[in-house]
């Protein structure tokens, strides 16, 4: 998989294939973006959804510009999101709500709910701290920045409204850009479902633009996607980035694809900022990772039916080590699976790594998953002879869930997916992790044996339900303080910690 780049030959063979692909509406009018570039003042930004893109009829949103704008209303886009039965294993389909517009200044959003009946309303994540005012069916709110949120209606998770807030694009690129290939409002397809971006080029999808094909980078450098549009209903995923290096991928909206999101493989210098996902289909991951290196992912949203953000290194044709990966400044909701899980995948015959992994700043507002095995909304569990090294996790709120754990760390020999047990965890610091709620079930840390074993794990200032967990907590003196919060540690995990702040801030002056 690691063919040498060549510019000119990449150029030649993936510019061939997008002359193929048949590519639609290179040249159509831009979004509403371009009459309020040079606005002054607050800045208000709204796009239309294509006809022949199936809409939801639970919310009427309008948005205006603080405090006394022109009131806009914004179309309503229908991603669907999916839940399994435990009993049968069956996936049971839901229609949801999504509106995105851009921004800058202040604005006031109004949402109505017109089912009618309301009794409760939230608008998450709960860390905003946004308390709307309610009168009847509808509720207003203001933002001052850009934000991702849920706006839920008595206690439905389905049924609910996302809304993408995001900033105005600083500098769009020009139609007739010969490295953009530009899509403009409207829906478009390619002939064979798929684009093959070349080197140097960018894919701008026009805010309203909705591309049906599956956004592919093989062997390529300084390429991307950018805009406000959406890819929809993929073939494959929505993105795919191999043997490449120096990808960007930006706030565009990927909406129920056949398969992930985004898919890393062999990938080097990538950035996904402020990307949002929405699937319901089995193995519907959000952002893949394997055996890539110096990825960000900044600023996403991602509401899956299986890992929003999964982290691994061999798989497929895809071999070597997975370093230095970010995720930040996110919002993450698994309606099956894990909200971030690391390690699965490897290679037995030629042992990887994962290490330098980060992950700050990030809420998640559920986690389902009946089978104990999947479990953890955040999920260290090594197989295929994998050493997962060096995690620095920090900045986590944790919503109540509906079914699984906290954080599971597991050395792991699952005989459906490895086929060599994990070598290790080695070297996690866990700092500002809070979870409030009552359904989690017990956190487990499982070495496999000792020469398979956890080690050295820190948490500092872990909260659980208001409690600040610590070594130095008033408990029975032959209580683990793991008992305090019912985790649980086996024989095979050595240096586990649990300390104060003030207590991390005396170790490091002293």
């Amino acid at each position: 998989m690691n063919t040498p780049l060549s510019r000119r030959t990449a150029l030649q063979a993936a510019g061939a294939t997008v002359l193929a692909s048949g590519l639609t509406s290179l040249t159509a009018t831009a979004a509403r973006a371009d009459d309020t570039a040079a606005a002054a003042g607050p800045k208000l930004v709204t796009y239309p959804r294509p006809a022949a893109m199936p809409t939801n009829t639970s919310f009427r949103v309008r948005v205006r510009t603080a405090p006394d704008g022109e009131w806009q209303t914004l179309d309503i886009w229908r991603p669907q999101l999916g839940e399994i039965n435990p009993t049968t294993g069956s996936s049971k389909i839901y229609n949801s709500s999504l509106a995105y517009f851009d921004f800058e200044g202040s604005v006031e959003v109004e949402v109505t709910y017109l089912k009618g009946g309301t009794t409760k309303v939230r608008v998450r994540p709960d860390s905003y701290g946004i308390t709307p005012e309610v009168g009847g069916d509808t509720l207003v709110f203001t933002l001052d920045q850009p934000r991702n949120v849920v706006v839920q209606i008595n206690d439905d998770i389905f049924d609910c409204l996302h809304l993408f807030a995001r900033a105005v694009e600083k500098k769009k690129p020009a139609q007739d850009d010969p490295d953009v290939l530009y899509y403009g409002p409207g829906v478009h397809t390619t002939a064979d479902g798929t684009l093959l971006v070349p080197s140097g080029k960018t894919v701008y999808l026009d805010g309203g633009a909705v591309l049906k094909a599956t956004v592919i980078f093989r062997n390529v450098e300084h390429a991307g996607i950018a805009g406000r549009g959406v890819l929809a209903g993929t073939a494959g995923g929505g993105a795919l980035v191999e043997s490449s290096r120096n990808i960007s991928i930006g706030a565009v909206t990927v909406l129920n694809p056949n398969g992930y999101a985004v898919q890393l493989g062999e990938a080097t210098g990538v950035t996904i900022k402020g990307l949002g996902s929405f699937s319901s289909k089995g193995w519907g991951d959000g952002i893949d990772v394997f055996c890539s290196s110096n990825v960000v992912i900044d600023g996403v949203f991602m509401r899956n039916s299986d890992d929003c953000i999964a982290i691994y290194t061999h798989r497929w044709d895809y071999y070597g080590d997975t370093t230095d990966i970010t995720v930040r400044n996110s919002t993450l909701w698994a309606d099956v699976a894990h909200p971030v899980n690391v390690g699965t995948h490897g290679n037995t015959d030629n042992p990887e790594v994962l290490k330098n992994l980060r992950f700050k700043n990030i809420d998640i507002l559920d986690h389902r998953e009946p089978q104990m095995n999947y479990q953890g909304c955040i999920a260290l569990n090594p197989g295929d002879s994998n050493l997962i090294k060096n995690v620095r996790i920090e900045d986590i709120r944790i919503e109540d869930f509906r079914w699984g754990q906290v954080i599971y760390m597991k050395v792991m020999y699952n005989t459906k997916y490895n086929t060599s047990v994990g070598r290790g965890i080695q070297n996690v610091y866990v700092k500002n992790l809070s979870y409030t709620g009552t359904n989690a079930k017990p956190s487990l840390f499982l070495g496999y044996d000792a020469k398979h074993a956890i080690k050295d794990v820190t948490f500092e200032n872990l909260v659980i339900n208001g409690l600040v967990v610590a070594d130095s907590m008033k408990k029975p003196s032959w209580y683990y303080t793991t008992d305090t919060i019912q985790w649980f540690a086996n024989e095979h995990v050595t240096n586990l910690k649990f300390i104060t702040t003030a207590e991390a801030e005396a170790a490091a002056a002293s």
